[in-house]
């Protein structure tokens, strides 16, 4: 067994037609009190050719029928998918990108809610990147505050500041949430197993960090477009250690294989951590030590991680 089955691959970038600029996806696990927040945001919105993509990801409590009760009041373009069981939230986002029919896809989680002139901001930021540049941007994405009004993380050395993320945490270790589109086109060029979407938790990261690794980049600009609300009860993403190890296990695997060779010497602390944080999470899950390693591209890392193996119990 190998871990690569849970790491996504890269095609190619597809050509479709759409009918709206925007599509706004909305994942939602368990949101009967938050939903109408984000209903809210959009109806505020200053450009307004989009769509609302809800998929409801078998939630236990109210979560369906007042998303029902939204979609007979509202005068909003909906597309509802309602899971009967709970598939996790990267099952419902490729999902998404096979069902969206916008140009640009924008996750837009379920207890948060927007600015009024987000997509108008983001559609005039895509509208002025340089025409040489536009092939190789396939994103553009802005800042948080929380619901106090303070920035959620850092902002950015420049406005607009070209990058993508692996560069923009691991080398310039720009932290902290952060909100955006991707070009949809794009994202459809995304291969990947069945063991990618059913084994529970696996982190967006793994789709932006591989899109980095094909080239992409992202325009990020300093300007506050989301209200990220922290200390929200049943959200889709949070889970114990034990049940996130194989997705995070996958990141970090990924991050070795992608970007080791070519970027240790930028950012040694980055992967020393990334070693440090594999072998932490592999006391969680059953696998011996030959799934790791064949895994592994770099011989270094391997190197390490054999002879730091036995010491992984004590890992804290």
């Amino acid at each position: 067994m190998s871990f690569r089955q849970f790491i996504p691959t890269y095609l190619n970038e597809t050509k479709s037609d759409f009918k709206f600029r925007f599509t706004v996806f909305t994942p939602v696990y368990n949101a009967q009190n938050t939903i109408d927040r984000v209903h809210k945001s959009l109806l505020k919105q200053t450009f307004t050719d989009f769509e609302w993509l809800i998929i409801n990801d078998g939630s236990s409590d109210q979560s369906d029928s007042v998303i029902q009760s939204i979609i007979e009041a509202s005068p909003l373009t909906i597309n509802y998918i309602n899971n009967k069981t709970n598939k996790h939230k990267i099952a419902c986002f490729m999902d998404a990108i096979q069902l969206a029919k916008g140009e640009f896809l924008l996750t837009f989680d379920a207890d948060d809610e927007c600015v009024p002139n987000a997509l108008e901001v983001f559609d005039d930021e895509y509208n002025t990147i340089p025409e040489h540049l536009k092939s190789s941007t396939c994103a553009v994405t802005g800042l948080c505050i929380d619901q106090n009004n303070r920035l959620v993380g850092d902002s950015y050395p420049t406005d607009p500041y070209y990058s993508n993320t692996f560069k923009t945490y691991a080398i310039d270790n720009i932290q902290g949430e952060k909100w955006g589109f991707t070009k949809t086109n794009v994202l459809r060029g995304v291969n990947y197993t069945e063991a990618f979407i059913s084994h529970g938790y696996m982190p967006e990261g793994l789709i932006w960090s591989l899109l980095a690794q094909q080239g992409y980049q992202t325009k990020y600009i300093n300007k506050v477009l989301r209200i990220y609300y922290l200390g929200i009860e049943n959200s889709i993403s949070s889970s114990a250690q034990e049940k996130v190890a194989l997705g995070t296990i996958s990141q970090y695997v990924s991050n070795f294989n992608w970007f080791f060779e070519s970027s240790f010497f930028k950012a040694p602390i980055f992967f020393l951590k990334n070693l440090y944080f594999l072998l932490r999470a592999s006391k969680y899950l059953d696998f011996n030590l030959k799934n790791y390693t064949t895994s592994i591209d770099s011989f270094v890392i391997k190197f390490f991680f054999v002879l730091l193996w036995p010491f992984r119990k004590f890992l804290k």
